[in-house]
């Protein structure tokens, strides 16, 4: 996913994208959807099976 893409989808949620780096946004996005703001914080495993950003966190 782009950052262009994780941008439309933080603008729909009602949140300013401009000043916030990829992973700022993402966690951002996450809290907004009542999850845990976990994006990159995992190490080697996750537990999150259903997470949109889960396959790029993982990289």
């Amino acid at each position: 996913m782009t950052i262009y893409d994780i941008r439309v989808i933080a603008e729909n949620m009602g949140i300013d994208p401009r000043k916030l780096n990829k992973t700022d946004l993402i966690r951002l996005i996450q809290l907004k959807e009542g999850n845990t703001p976990c994006y990159k914080t995992a190490v080697a495993y996750c537990d999150q099976k259903d997470c949109l950003w889960r396959s790029d966190c993982l990289k």
